[in-house]
């Protein structure tokens, strides 16, 4: 498994947005990107998460951040979501888990003791050069935009 840290260049990547747009990090170079990685659209950790980005997303822009969340979820789902929740941000597909894999966010996990692979939740800021400027490993849910604000302080 692949495991990124803070320094290195962040991995590139191409995939769908929500409206089935090709979106890839080069697009935004030259500007700070939160890249948030979670689990499954519409669940409650995933909602809570996406929630503090949107109800902080005018301080996180007003900060120089672009924000884009990543799951394995499809475009449909991401259109229900961000439609639910009015998130002013885009989500991207990546249904191939490549994206994933190059971050290192495709996982074993285990509940109630069966095993299986799924999305590691973890957020990496990536400055305006395509490098990792901080990786936040254990994501407070509710608060996952304050704790972006606070590690850029």
């Amino acid at each position: 498994m692949i495991e990124l840290t803070e320094g290195q260049k962040a991995p590139d990547f191409n995939a769908k947005d929500q409206n089935g747009k090709s979106i890839s990090l080069s697009d935004f170079s030259g500007k700070d990107i939160i890249l948030y990685f979670y689990p499954k659209d519409d669940t409650p950790g995933c909602t809570a998460e996406a929630c503090s980005f949107r109800d902080n997303y005018q301080s996180l822009v007003k900060e120089g951040f672009e924000v884009l969340g990543v799951s394995t979820d499809d475009e449909k789902s991401h259109q229900k979501f961000i439609t639910k929740y009015s998130l002013p941000f885009s989500l991207i597909a990546d249904t191939d888990k490549k994206i994933v894999e190059a971050y290192g966010v495709w996982v074993e996990k285990n509940m109630y003791g069966k095993k299986y692979m799924g999305v590691a939740r973890k957020t990496f800021i990536i400055d305006k050069n395509g490098l990792i400027k901080k990786i936040i490993d254990k994501v407070d849910t509710k608060n996952s935009s304050g704790q972006v604000l606070d590690s850029i302080k």
